[in-house]
């Protein structure tokens, strides 16, 4: 790969991470779903589902959309996400109901979101070597993890002034603006160049290692990636939906909750950043074993984060781990199936996130709800987390395809 090589594959990585920053929208939910709460009279339930639905939708959008940039190329998936993610998001702005809600930010929105994030990390990867793959996807999925630190704030600078109908418009008309900007400078490297070493790899790929969607599906690998994607982001996912009302029942902290999402999202980027670099040298499970028993130790405890300081620790941590396994998974499932069709099989896989979107957000809903406190919530996302830590225990990567 030569110099210019090089440097265009650089100016790729930070225009994906751009985009990125504009698909983590979804991680701004939290705060609206407080303003539902408090000024529309929605249920913690009712206001968690269109976040859910958005998770479930934005994960099964992403083998679709795999498979479409790997076929037509990240920038034209990148536009038409974009556009369907502010459209999405304007038309929320109208949205009177839980249904249509659920329909514009949760189906609607969610479809664009897919769309980019699609096209964001695998273009950025196909223009580096297998030893700097890890770096690549910590560094443009930060991008989801860092958005709600300049989106929250935001949104609940607009919900305060302007209410929640004002809010969708100004998010909406901002997300199609940037994205197809930035969308212009994404672009696929010549099949020749694609991940050429510039130096001797540390070891040789295994010849036949590019597998086909159909293929993976046909490997246990593919099926223990899944559970394991499950089990390990559900945690994350409950707090991002509840962090501002969490704050609210455990330190009675009402009046800037959402600074809690904001310290997240900082570790969230922070956790993609080191264990993609961490998984180059150390290799991928032991991290997520690392990973794993951090945020299960984290979540058994979450319950007795009473205060300000400690619910702002907890936050941390759960947003160091969480963020994480958005740099461990894609580049795992390059390390096992090849950089050809990552795309559509990091899709297929995602889908286990997009499952844990769902588990997540209702299941601290409805505890929630009955209970009136989150801590039988954080108990089964912990024990989700240690089983998550045994099954990587019995992951190898595949054979070679002959």
């Amino acid at each position: 790969m030569n110099k210019s090589t090089n440097n265009r594959g650089w100016i790729i990585t930070f225009a994906a991470l751009g985009i990125n920053l504009i698909m983590g929208a979804l991680y701004s939910w939290g705060v609206i779903k407080k303003a539902l709460v408090n000024d529309w009279g929605w249920t913690n339930t009712d206001a968690a589902l269109p976040f859910t639905v958005s998770a479930a939708v934005f994960a099964f959008t992403m083998i679709f959309a795999g498979r479409a940039q790997d076929k037509y190329g990240p920038r034209v998936i990148t536009i038409l996400g974009g556009i369907m993610l502010g459209a999405g998001l304007i038309a929320s702005g109208f949205a009177t109901t839980l249904t249509t809600m659920v329909l514009t930010f949760g189906v609607i929105g969610s479809i664009g979101i897919g769309l980019g994030y699609s096209a964001a990390t695998p273009c950025a990867m196909k223009w580096f070597e297998s030893s700097k793959k890890g770096m690549i996807a910590g560094i443009v999925v930060s991008g989801v993890g860092l958005s709600p630190v300049y989106m929250t704030p935001i949104t609940a600078g607009l919900l305060n002034a302007y209410g929640i109908r004002t809010t969708f418009f100004t998010l909406g008309i901002f997300a199609i603006a940037v994205v197809i900007l930035l969308s212009a400078f994404l672009k696929n490297p010549p099949e020749t160049e694609e991940a050429r070493p510039t130096h001797k790899p540390i070891a040789p790929e295994p010849k036949g290692n590019n597998f086909t969607w159909g293929e993976i599906l046909r490997t246990p690998q593919f099926y223990l990636l899944w559970i394991i994607y499950l089990l390990a982001s559900t945690a994350g996912l409950m707090l991002i939906a509840h962090l501002p009302s969490i704050a609210a029942a455990q330190a009675n902290w009402t009046t800037a909750g959402f600074m809690l999402v904001v310290i997240l999202s900082i570790f969230n980027a922070v956790g993609r950043l080191g264990a993609g670099a961490l998984s180059d040298k150390a290799g991928r499970t032991r991290a997520m074993i690392i990973v794993f028993m951090l945020q299960a130790v984290n979540m058994f405890l979450f319950m007795f984060y009473t205060s300000v300081p400690t619910l702002a620790i907890g936050s941390a941590v759960a947003g160091l781990a969480y963020g994480a396994v958005f740099s461990l998974f894609p580049t795992t499932t390059a390390d096992f199936f090849g950089m050809k069709n990552l795309g559509v099989n990091y899709g297929l896989i995602f889908t286990g996130w997009g499952t844990a979107g769902v588990v997540g957000p209702m299941l601290g809903g409805i505890v929630a709800d009955q209970t009136g406190s989150y801590s039988n919530g954080y108990l089964v996302a912990g024990v989700f987390l240690l089983a998550a830590t045994v099954l990587v225990g019995i992951l190898k990567a595949p054979k070679a395809r002959a």
